[in-house]
């Protein structure tokens, strides 16, 4: 998938995950929806991600460990538990709007990366896994995907 390919669908991704929380009922957007996040956690912790990437898929490209990757905790629990933290706001309206410049700014971002360097391979490892910008991007798009399908699942609760 070419790096235009790869953005685009990181757009379509955060765009049905958007108008999944739009359609959330106001009342339902502090209710948990899987363990203990809120659809209004859900979208704070993506911002944050959407935040993380930039700086961490710049790490990958100098050759170093991505910040998030030092001590994250199980399954990232630590930075994910600051990045909700971090990004209090409650009004529905403003974390959308900070979901939208968040993904522009990462989107602007990932389109000045060189293209041979989107899936090149410098060295950074996790868990033994080789770290690259295109594999970063890829572990974003399937977050949007799981907590989009999540949301769906809870609003279907309701009905």
């Amino acid at each position: 998938m070419s790096v235009e390919n790869q953005v685009d669908e990181l757009e379509r991704c955060v765009d049905a995950f958007a108008n999944s929380i739009a359609s959330l009922e106001e009342r339902r957007l502090f209710e948990t929806v899987t363990g203990s996040w809120s659809a209004r956690d859900i979208v704070a912790h993506l911002i944050g991600w959407n935040r993380n990437v930039v700086r961490g898929a710049s790490q990958i490209l100098c050759g170093e460990l991505p910040f998030y990757d030092v001590d994250p905790g199980p399954n990232y629990a630590s930075v994910n538990a600051s990045l909700v933290r971090e990004i209090d706001d409650t009004d529905r309206s403003l974390l959308l709007e900070k979901l939208a410049a968040s993904t522009g700014e990462l989107t602007a971002f990932l389109r000045t990366v060189d293209p041979g360097a989107w899936d090149h391979d410098f060295g950074v490892r996790h868990e033994r896994e080789s770290l690259t910008v295109k594999s970063t991007v890829d572990d974003l798009i399937a977050d949007y995907h799981h907590h989009r399908v999540q949301l769906e699942q809870f609003q279907a609760t309701a009905e």
